[in-house]
């Protein structure tokens, strides 16, 4: 099987937030799709486990997905691909607001925001596959969204939290867990933990090319 032909589809980036005991938790995927033309129209994220986020949605019965603008500032990416939502608000270092459930999203850097309600859900091995009726939708900005694609042509490897992995080239050890890559020649040390997930550093194995 030539898993190279799963390279010729491209995918939006974008972010999911949703909130829950008082916080809240985002993250950047890739998994995003509109699933029905019907009104209202239905959606679908599929999203880690491991995923601080995830536990947000499952919380929250909704969530909140903003499409990040082709241009958006590699911070944003950063900040919401490869911090985790346990030990800080991603949100608290942008301007954010709040849809009509409380979930929270960006306001700059984005094109689309679109807003729903959790009707179902599907466990896919380590992931979960939520299924959401729209309750909102705006559009924020002009211009078009940015992919996996173009930000993979950037130079960046795709970020840790997004389900659909294309990286670039790069010496380094994976997280066997959500994918996050650890930069290098030499494995992590010993008392090493995954910045994304927590995993520790036996479950780093180094990315062949």
């Amino acid at each position: 099987m030539n898993t190279k032909a799963y390279e010729k589809m491209n995918y939006a980036l974008a972010i999911l937030g949703a909130a829950s005991d008082g916080g809240r938790r985002g993250c950047i995927v890739n998994s995003f799709h509109q699933v029905s033309s019907s009104f209202p129209a239905r959606f679908t994220v599929t999203v880690s486990k491991d995923n601080e986020t995830c536990r947000a949605v499952e919380t929250a019965g909704s969530f909140c997905v903003t499409l990040l603008a082709e241009d958006c500032p590699e911070g944003v990416v950063d900040e919401f691909g490869y911090k985790s939502s346990r030990v800080r608000d991603k949100f608290a270092a942008f301007p954010s607001a709040v849809d009509g459930a409380g979930n929270p999203y960006l306001t700059e850097h984005m094109v689309s925001r679109i807003s729903c309600r959790v009707t179902d859900k599907l466990e896919i091995g380590k992931y979960i596959l939520f299924v959401g009726e729209a309750t909102e939708a705006e559009v924020m900005g002009a211009g078009s969204v940015l992919t996996l694609e173009s930000f993979t042509n950037r130079g960046k490897s795709t970020p840790a939290n997004a389900t659909v992995y294309r990286t670039v080239e790069v010496n380094g050890y994976r997280c066997s867990v959500c994918g996050y890559v650890y930069e290098g020649e030499t494995p992590p040390p010993a008392d090493y933990r995954c910045p994304i997930c927590g995993a520790p550093a036996e479950k780093f194995v180094k990315i062949e090319k």
